[in-house]
């Protein structure tokens, strides 16, 4: 599963926002114990990301979430859904 497509136009994956840019979690396609590890470090809808920083291939990428930075998976970004801020 590569991701899930937004289901507004006003969402976009948390993957592919830029460096510097915040949104906000609108939905999280993931299962298991990676949903809930997920959302255990912060990653839960209604809450305020700013991408600080992506690796030279783009993967992984760097959030800052509640005041502390996390990397995630470029595959696992995309399986996050945000709004733009």
């Amino acid at each position: 599963m590569q991701g899930a497509k937004p289901k507004n136009k006003s969402q976009i994956t948390l993957s592919q926002i830029k460096e510097g840019s915040a949104c906000t979690i609108a939905e999280l396609h993931l299962e298991g114990l990676l949903r809930r590890r997920i959302m255990d470090l912060g990653f839960v809808p209604g809450t305020a990301v700013q991408c600080v920083r992506k690796g030279p291939t783009g993967d992984p990428i760097a959030y800052t979430v509640r005041g502390t930075t996390i990397a995630l998976r470029k595959e696992d970004a995309a399986k996050i859904n945000v709004f733009m801020a």
